[in-house]
């Protein structure tokens, strides 16, 4: 069974991403121990990314409304699809499966709404073109380190 999310902050760190690795074998190396932590990672990926987490039907619901830019990503979660209506900027989607592998990305401007995709079940947003920098892309498996707000994350069997 998988553990449940709570609102609040945390860290994310890209595995197997900006040097053209698939992600597999950066996984079998030490993606995270037991506590969520990220190990392993080499220099040239983005590490210590802030990140805010939005587990609440409130939060998620108040997602990016409201605001003129973002200082790291969001975490929408659970979530298979986002739109972008009354939002001020373009933001890049990462849509995650269980096990924090990205399933796909997409950059949508504001008024639109992305798809849902059916093993998604969380939701990463970002300013449009930072996913892409910090080397997110189909395959790629992230790591969330919780922050003192948030819980460890969940176990995934």
């Amino acid at each position: 069974m998988v553990g449940r999310w709570r609102d609040g902050t945390g860290t994310l760190h890209v595995v197997g991403g900006a040097d053209g690795a698939d992600g597999a074998e950066e996984d079998r190396e030490g993606a995270e121990d037991s506590a969520g932590r990220a190990e392993g990672l080499s220099a040239g990926r983005a590490e210590g990314i802030p990140l805010t987490i939005a587990a609440s039907y409130r939060a998620r619901a108040r997602g990016l409304l409201g605001r003129d830019g973002l200082t790291g990503a969001l975490l929408l979660t659970p979530a298979s699809g986002v739109h972008t209506f009354r939002m001020r900027f373009a933001i890049d989607v990462a849509y995650l499966d269980r096990r924090l592998t990205v399933v796909d990305v997409h950059t949508l401007r504001p008024g639109r709404l992305g798809r849902p995709r059916l093993r998604s079940r969380h939701v990463l947003e970002a300013e449009a073109g930072t996913l892409e920098r910090w080397g997110v892309r189909r395959g790629v498996r992230v790591v969330i380190a919780p922050g003192p707000s948030a819980p460890p994350p969940p176990s995934v069997r």
